[in-house]
């Protein structure tokens, strides 16, 4: 407790006794300056299976090669960083490094900012590792904490292991709360050994890890195409200035309307991204008055406790669309998606918001294209940027297919 807070200010956790308690720590359960902290002995015994890689698909060229690399990190105990666009298929790459680590004999952890990216991971993992003990640990999850070889967590759990992982993965790295979280950096660092392997993955890259690379303190990988061959959806731009007015009286921007009711009649499942919470329900209730009536849909945030739920129906077609919040800008996946974002020029849809929206379309093999619209009342520098990303990745991608795995470009972003 004492380590975890030594930067807080003593004056605002005091106790009336003349003790403390750590304020970052109350969602894990009061700890105060009275309190001792115990770690258990990490004895790292584990039987390899005859058949650790039980899953049966099959890596791209692309892939592989990126997979090929990944190994190395595991045999040379590196940091690394890879830099994977949305819908490359990061999970399946790490799976060979995934069984050479548990060949021998190691423990790991894959961890991830979102409670929606480790719901996901876990059946796939333990579809693809059935032989290999596994445990899913974030605050929603009722399963209790068991010893085992794989820990599927969200970063905030990593607060709770002392050198325990041989290997930790950190998926979504860029994502919140875990960006520029100083906390949550200091418990992956606490929660790996000493000598260890640290993969940090991303689609959307922050300066400061890019930084590290061209400085030569960060090992890189870059992999700018998706699995199925297929470049990211470039989004269309366009503003209208009195949306707001308009969802306020119930009525859809004519544009917007066209293109919603196009996707309905090519049958396309697609998502509506608003800014703020207080907007779900009017852009609802204007898009269903648009929409045939046999259309459903519904909306969902981060306090949705139907939330799992209402993904869940979305996957099997029991909902034509939803309309969110940023929540599910990132971790689920939909087959024969469009999306149009609404509002974005809002300050909360950063660059690399958009950009993790616009990967949600086009993802399947089956239907490796899509739509995405970007609906402002003027353009701004995120936006722009967020376009200009999505353009230098697929410039790459068409370039790079026969090298998946390059040195970080000098050119700036």
């Amino acid at each position: 407790m004492q380590t975890l807070w030594t930067k807080n200010r003593q004056k605002t956790a005091l106790l009336p006794h003349g003790q403390y308690y750590c304020p970052r720590c109350l969602n894990f359960g009061r700890l105060t300056s009275l309190d001792t902290l115990y770690t258990i002995s990490e004895p790292n015994f584990f039987e390899p299976p005859k058949q650790i890689l039980t899953w049966k698909g099959q890596l791209s060229p692309y892939q592989q090669k990126t997979a090929k690399r990944l190994l190395q990190t595991i045999d040379q105990q590196e940091t690394f960083l890879l830099w994977a666009v949305t819908g490359a298929g990061k999970t399946e790459i790490l799976f060979p490094a995934l069984a050479r680590a548990f060949a021998q004999g190691k423990r790991v952890c894959l961890a991830s900012p979102r409670i929606d990216v480790c719901n996901e991971l876990y059946p796939r993992l333990m579809s693809a590792f059935s032989q290999i003990s596994l445990v899913l640990l974030h605050g929603q999850q009722q399963q209790k904490y068991r010893y085992t070889q794989l820990v599927i967590c969200t970063t905030h759990q990593l607060i709770r292991f002392v050198a325990a992982f041989d290997v930790l993965i950190v998926d979504e790295v860029d994502a919140f709360p875990f960006r520029n979280n100083a906390w949550l950096s200091y418990a992956v660092q606490t929660a790996r050994k000493k000598n260890s392997t640290l993969l940090l993955l991303t689609a959307t890259p922050t300066k400061q890890l890019l930084r590290q690379v061209h400085k030569g303190r960060l090992a890189f990988g870059y992999l700018p195409l998706r699995y199925h061959g297929y470049l990211l959806p470039q989004p269309q731009v366009f503003c209208e200035m009195a949306w707001k007015k308009k969802i306020a009286k119930g009525e859809v921007p004519a544009r917007l309307k066209r293109i919603l009711l196009t996707w309905i009649k090519q049958q396309k499942p697609f998502l509506v991204f608003v800014p703020r919470i207080t907007l779900l329900a009017p852009v609802y209730r204007a898009i269903c008055r648009v929409l045939p009536s046999k259309i459903q849909g519904t909306t969902v945030h981060a306090s949705d406790v139907q939330r799992s739920a209402k993904v869940a129906k979305m996957r099997l077609g029991e909902y034509h669309f939803l309309v969110t919040t940023t929540i599910l800008e990132r971790g689920v996946t939909f087959p024969r998606l469009n999306v149009v974002v609404l509002g974005a020029g809002d300050e909360i849809f950063m660059q690399s918001v958009l950009v993790q929206i616009a990967g949600r379309v086009g993802r399947s093999r089956a239907c490796p294209t899509g739509d995405v619209y970007f609906i402002c009342t003027m353009q701004n520098t995120e936006i722009k940027a967020a376009c200009k990303q999505i353009a230098f990745v697929n410039r790459k991608g068409r370039r790079m297919k026969n090298e998946m795995l390059s040195a970080l470009p000098k050119k700036k972003i």
